[in-house]
């Protein structure tokens, strides 16, 4: 554990909890915390999440743009859900690109564990992307992405960070049952 990862982890925890919350206050702390992470994971050859974290930084700036429009509009940030087609196309895309990604990864790198941390980069951008869009969805691939996240940062040793996603789990857990009642 190091004073990146403790900081990290604590920013961590604020934002997903901000994020379930609701809060246009998650993006502001999401932008350090990725930040931070890039340069953690990087460190640890997870190059598909260090490159993640680059991505979600656009996101971040994204979402906090459409977010501020939704509360503009409707005075609150409003969720919807996507059509059993459109989840069916989302599952597929997730696949593919998992696949593509891990075998780029573990051709062209020396990256720990190119597909197990390329599938979880993946889903992760979907997620964010679902986030962002303010769909329900996304809160049941955050829950698939944690569990998976768990296991691989305890094999690497990143113990505080597994933990974090034993939090991220609770707080995605939280996130779809709130936001389900918001749908």
């Amino acid at each position: 554990m190091t004073w990146l990862e403790s900081i990290a982890f604590v920013l961590g925890v604020a934002n997903v909890t901000l994020v379930v919350r609701r809060s246009l206050w998650n993006y502001p702390v999401a932008l350090v915390m990725v930040s931070l992470y890039a340069l953690l994971f990087w460190r640890e050859r997870l190059y598909s999440d260090a490159a993640l974290q680059l991505f979600f930084f656009i996101l971040n700036l994204y979402g906090w743009i459409v977010w501020r429009r939704s509360v503009a509009r409707e005075g609150e940030v409003a969720v919807a859900i996507l059509t059993i087609r459109a989840r069916c196309y989302w599952l597929a895309g997730i696949a593919v690109a998992a696949a593509a990604w891990g075998g780029v990864m573990a051709h062209w790198t020396d990256a720990a564990m190119p597909y197990w941390d390329a599938a979880n980069a993946v889903a992760s951008v979907a997620a964010q992307i679902l986030l962002a869009r303010r769909r329900l969805e996304n809160w049941l691939l955050w829950i698939a992405v944690d569990l998976s996240s768990i296991a691989l940062y305890a094999v690497k040793g990143l113990t505080l960070t597994a933990f974090l996603y034993v939090i991220f789990l609770g707080l995605s857990l939280w996130g779809y049952r709130e936001w389900r009642g918001r749908a």
